[in-house]
């Protein structure tokens, strides 16, 4: 009886042995991966920076579906090349594996193709958010790359979560009144400015810069000039509205924003 069952035990270990072989080279190794997992982990990788790059395009910011896209990917793969790209070095002496120093890399490059998203007008600085997605789309095509699933698709919940549901707070309850610049043209003579000022203040639109500007322009024998506001509008003014206002006032030839 003892001796059936040594060979039962060496039987199921031989078998287990194999099957282990046969799935990936001994299961134990951390340092391999077969076809189909790396696959998938690229599939992954599409996936969740499509989610966040889906909701860019929808914005119509810089940084859209497809850039997302290859930021994830192009993460995934070096994170998967950097952890499983060298194994067969890992049993040679003197022989060191950083599978940290890729992903270095990545997070560097990255940070340079977030520049190329800001955009710097004036006091205003625009496409901070955007480069901040792509920074956190590598960190999770990174994540993906590494195995954790489950961080990663956290992760991408919680960006959509930010970049759609907080910016719908923030417009509703944050962002009260929107800064414009409009440029008048007018004649020197008129009383455009009196006039622009009343209305203005009337609508409580805050007046943040003022600028005067010769023209060279004439019309009927009399010069104009230039008149450069920064105004702020608050949260139910329409520009369009005020921009018709200003067109027919007295001696204005011209008005028109950014």
């Amino acid at each position: 009886m003892e001796r059936r069952s040594i060979c039962i035990l060496i039987w199921y270990n031989y078998h287990d042995e194999r099957l282990c072989c046969h799935l990936g080279h001994d299961l134990a190794n951390p340092w391999y991966i077969n076809e189909l997992h790396l696959g998938l982990r690229l599939l992954l990788a599409m996936l969740l920076g499509g989610l966040i790059g889906l909701e860019r395009e929808q914005s119509n910011h810089a940084a859209g579906l497809r850039t997302n896209i290859l930021v994830c990917i192009g993460s995934c793969l070096l994170m998967l090349l950097s952890i499983y790209g060298f194994s067969s070095f890992v049993n040679e002496t003197n022989v060191r594996v950083d599978p940290a120093r890729l992903a270095a890399a990545v997070i560097t490059g990255v940070g340079f193709l977030g520049a190329g998203t800001i955009l710097f007008t004036g006091k205003s600085i625009t496409g901070l958010t955007t480069a901040a997605s792509l920074w956190v789309v590598s960190a999770i095509g990174l994540a993906v790359g590494a195995g954790f699933y489950f961080a990663a698709v956290t992760t991408t919940v919680l960006v959509l979560l930010i970049l759609w549901a907080f910016n719908k707070l923030e417009k509703r309850y944050i962002s009260t009144k929107r800064e414009h610049k409009l440029v008048v043209q007018a004649d020197e003579q008129s009383t455009i400015v009196l006039t622009l000022n009343a209305l203005l203040a009337e609508k409580q639109i805050v007046i943040r810069k003022v600028m005067l500007e010769e023209s060279a322009k004439q019309e009927q024998g009399l010069r104009q000039f230039m008149l450069h506001l920064t105004v702020q509008l608050p949260k139910n003014e329409s520009l369009l509205a005020l921009l018709e206002q200003i067109k027919h006032m007295e001696g204005v030839h011209c008005v028109s924003s950014d």
